[in-house]
């Protein structure tokens, strides 16, 4: 859209604003200057312009604070350090005599000791620092014996030290550690000491040992390893390696950090002098390459923010710098307005803010982006003459903490007002939408059913206390749409019009409260199905009171778990999903079941007389039982991990009318392992399955009224749109079992469209159960099925692997007993051999001498001799005879050809190196 269109087409459509402001912001939008926009220029301008507007407000957004409040602890010396343990949540504070105090989330203490049992040795001994080693449960602490003790934090005891890291030249002050999340093994551990050396331990095994353990050891777990540092510099170690630096040249190094994104090690000192280095790290050399910041009087500490990639310091001249870590000339920004000494800094990284403490117990909080103080908080501290800080934020739980010598101080935040527009107040559990009203109904925990216009989002209308304090499990509508029913824990359902009448309540739990999980209504009855494994049934036609009691369902119970899904085809087929993954199709007119489906195993229900038989699995096209088959379905699938294969929702495709004669799918179930299996009920198998959503557990999904699209969504709150719209799935004919490939199957299972397939004839895709048995014996852990495509790809299907359990069962034909075998033929049925009819004997048993008998020898015809080669040979062979003359002569010329320009580029390279041999020797000579 060009720019006069774009203004003339807004003035009218719009209806306000002048063609000189719809100008204006053309232009805007056209940042290239090409004359035109299109829509996605248009929404993307409209959305980093909402992205910045937001951003700008939350960094100008001033947090509110509680009172100060002083933390009663033990500590008699000076706090050293302050850290918080994500792993137990728990926070850890050590002071300079060494002992350790450890706080619960709720800031309680609940412990104090001292962090060596060695008395005589705290009494020579501070601590200079402490750090967290997360990934592999441990704490390292520095003394001022020039030593490192790592202690675990998994005893139950106090913490036991398993190494000590002695011999260092210099004693460590600061230290700190960080590991790779994506790889934990990885992690380097980082500190400087009083001689203005930066050292760094790099640990490639970290999961396994920090160090290398002495067999003696290995021994006792319990024994304290002496490392020692020379060890380390010598390479003794193979699980870790050394970098070390010593621009700082004899200061003391204040403070040192690894960032990742940098891949350097940040260090500073109080000179003016080499104040901060960034030691950037080689890793094929294992070298440090060095670059430095000067500043005035030096700093006393620094942080570093990845996104916005700025360091700021805190200087003794009352500044607080900003600096860009790849120009080291001068700062990008400078903070005015301490007036004593800065000790302090730490980004407030989620609003892109920047706290900073001075000497004078001074708190500001800075906007980062116009490098303005917005707030000021003067802490009151007791007047000491020794003062000693340390500043530690929690951005997480919004906790600041400040410590004055031995106290604690916090500084906690006010929780904000949530902006968050929230339709209900409790947790949503079922959405509908009503297509007449074009309304969506919604429901909640706190029995709450509201209606939203679906165009504006507006609220129509509201019902409270349905269920009085009970849950809204499920809703559903009937045929017409003019009741909605709603389902609650309580183990009622209640029918209402849209006025928030409730004109009857539905008693579906006869001795007790039953949950329900889905309300199914049909044309002539309502069915109820809930966590009591049955189905109650309920008939419209006879409500003619308030309360309603169910009717008896013909069918019984055949369900082993709780029935959590349902579903219905016209005219008469209902399945029914459970927890333990099966299953079970009913014909909904009478009411008896007659089949059950699992993913491992199927079972055929002919009648509650009748025994049950139990089928071979939907992959294979054999309806043969087998007996390890029959052994699988009669011990209910009794060990693994049941919801895996739990049945969560059920949908028929009944846009596809044909199936029954074509073949194909026309049932999609999903469950509680992320995957998608599709069915056909009237062949009673499985045809394909795919992993949707992988590690998330329980999934749910939908299809539009074409079943062309499924969607699907998990806990995570990832949705996915399938394009099915292939008309036929079945499994190919050649049943072969390819060497498994993860790469390719991840690839193929996470296409975001399911492609059609071609449909195979009964003879292509069956096999004989003898010859299916024996390829399942030949490769039953992980059998992997390829479902054929008539597209670009083929969808791999990854069963899983089926447990083959060793129980006997009985009686599940009325005169046969199946017996288990471990030999090939496991999957053969073994009975009373039935009598074969008479065979007749063929011809050549009856007539051997007409087949057999010997012929007579006839003589043989006396074969001439060949001519010889001297007389039938008429030229000398030559090879280039076979090809013509032109494609020869078309040959020679390229030979000559290629000659010549070679000759050419030759003469050219001796003519270049002779120009240039004359001007060096006329230079040598001048």
């Amino acid at each position: 859209m060009s720019r006069e269109e774009f203004m003339q087409r807004m003035t009218e459509i719009v209806g306000w604003g002048t063609k000189e402001e719809y100008g204006k912001f053309f232009d805007k939008v056209d940042v290239a200057q090409d004359g035109f926009i299109n829509w996605d220029k248009l929404t993307s301008f409209m959305l980093l312009t909402l992205y910045e507007n937001d951003e700008r407000a939350k960094a100008t957004a001033v947090p509110q604070w509680k009172d100060l409040k002083f933390l009663p602890g033990k500590h008699k010396d000076t706090i050293q350090k302050v850290i918080f343990l994500k792993n137990s949540s728990r926070y850890l504070t050590i002071s300079q005599e060494g002992s350790l105090g450890i706080w619960g989330e709720n800031l309680k203490l609940q412990k104090t000791f001292p962090i060596t049992s060695d008395a005589t040795k705290l009494k020579h001994l501070w601590v200079t620092s402490l750090v967290s080693l997360e990934n592999v449960n441990k704490i390292a602490v520095a003394f001022t014996r020039k030593e490192i003790c790592f202690y675990d934090l998994l005893s139950k005891e106090q913490f036991p030290c398993q190494y000590k890291l002695q011999g260092l030249k210099g004693t460590p002050i600061c230290m700190d550690y960080w590991y790779d999340p994506l790889d934990a093994n990885e992690s380097i551990l980082s500190f400087g000491d009083i001689t203005g050396k930066v050292q760094a331990i790099v640990f490639t095994t970290a999961l396994i040992s920090l160090f290398e353990r002495p067999a003696s050891a290995c021994e006792n777990e319990e024994a304290t390893v002496t490392i020692n540092w020379a060890e380390l510099l010598s390479g003794y170690h193979k699980c870790c390696y050394t970098l070390e630096h010593k621009l700082h040249r004899g200061e003391w190094v204040r403070q040192v950090t690894y960032n990742a994104s940098l891949d350097a090690i940040i260090s500073s000192t109080t000179n003016s002098t080499n104040t901060v280095v960034l030691a950037w790290r080689e890793k094929p050399k294992k070298h440090l390459q060095m670059t430095s910041f000067n500043i005035a009087q030096g700093i006393h500490a620094f942080d570093y923010h990845s996104r916005l990639n700025l360091i700021a310091t805190a200087g003794i001249n009352n500044k607080v710098c900003l600096w860009n870590p790849y120009v080291v000339s001068k700062p990008v920004g400078v903070l005015w307005g301490h007036s004593a000494s800065v000790i302090a800094v730490q980004f407030f990284a989620a609003r892109k803010q920047l706290f900073s403490f001075s000497k004078d117990k001074v708190l500001r909080l800075w906007d980062i982006q116009h490098q303005l103080s917005i707030q000021r908080i003067a802490c009151s501290f007791p007047q000491s003459q020794d003062f000693r800080c340390l500043f530690h934020f929690d951005e997480a739980h919004g906790r600041l903490f400040i410590s004055c010598n031995h106290q604690l101080a916090l500084l906690a935040m006010e929780r904000e007002a949530s902006t968050r527009v929230k339709s209900h107040k409790s947790a949503v559990t079922c959405v509908l939408y009503h297509s007449v009203l074009r309304q969506v109904i919604s429901s909640d925990v706190g029995s709450t059913v509201c209606f939203w216009m679906i165009d504006t989002g507006q609220k129509i209308k509201q019902f409270t206390g349905c269920h009085g304090n009970a849950e809204i499990s499920t809703m559903a509508l009937d045929a017409n749409e003019t009741r909605l029913l709603t389902g609650s824990t309580d183990g009622t359902v209640k029918v209402w019009d849209f006025n928030g009448y409730c004109h009857h309540t539905l008693t579906v739990g006869k001795e007790g409260v039953v949950d329900i999980s889905q309300i199914l209504v049909l044309k002539k009855t309502i069915l109820v199905t809930g966590w009591d494994r049955a189905i109650t049934v309920f008939r419209p036609q006879n409500f003619n009171q308030f309360f309603i009691h169910p009717e008896e369902w013909e069918g019984g119970i055949q369900h082993r778990d709780d029935i959590i899904c349902a579903a219905f085809l016209p005219p008469q087929t209902l399945a029914t999903g459970s927890y333990d993954g099966e299953i079970v199709l009913w014909n909904n007119s009478t009411g008896n079941a007659h089949y059950v489906l699992h993913p491992d195993y199927q079972r055929l229900l002919q009648s509650k007389s009748e025994p049950q038989k139990l089928l071979s699995a939907g992959r294979s096209c054999s309806s043969r039982p087998t007996a390890e088959q029959a052994t699988l379905g009669a011990s209910s699938y009794e060990t693994g991990t049941e919801c895996d294969n739990a049945v969560m929702r059920l949908c028929f495709l009944e846009a596809r009318k044909n199936t029954a004669a074509t073949g194909g799918a026309n049932l999609v179930s999903c469950g509680g392992s992320g995957y998608v299996r599709l069915w056909d009920t009237f062949k009673k198998q499985l045809l394909a399955e795919f992993l949707a959503h992988r590690g998330v557990g329980s999934i749910i999904m939908a299809t539009d009224k074409l079943n062309r699209y499924l969607a699907t969504g998990d806990l995570d709150g990832c949705l996915k749109i399938w394009n099915i719209e292939a008309k036929h799935w079945q499994i190919e004919s050649c049943f072969s079992f390819p060497k498994k490939d993860n790469n390719l199957m991840e690839s193929e299972i996470q296409e975001e469209s399911i492609r059609e397939t071609a449909s195979l004839s009964n003879k292509e895709s069956c096999l004989d159960p003898t010859e299916h048995s024996l390829l399942d014996k030949k490769d039953k852990d992980e059998p992997t099925y390829n479902v054929g495509s008539s597209e670009v790809i083929n969808l791999a299907i990854k069963y899983k692997e089926r447990n083959i359990y060793k129980k006997k069962t009985h009686n599940l034909y009325s005169s046969e007993v199946l017996q288990k075998s471990s030999s090939v033929f496991r999957s053969l049925s073994i009975g009373v051999l039935k009598e074969l009819p008479e065979v007749n004997k063929p011809a050549f048993l009856l007539d051997p001498e007409k087949y057999f008998r010997e012929e007579p020898e006839e003589a043989c015809p006396q074969t001439p001799e060949p001519p010889s080669l001297s007389e039938t040979l008429k030229a000398v062979f030559v090879e280039k005879n076979l090809f013509p003359k032109d494609f020869l002569d078309r040959e020679r010329r390229a030979k000559q050809l290629c000659q010549e320009t070679s000759s050419e580029v030759n003469i050219k390279r001796n003519k270049k190196y002779s120009e240039i041999f004359m001007i060096e020797y006329i230079g040598i000579l001048m």
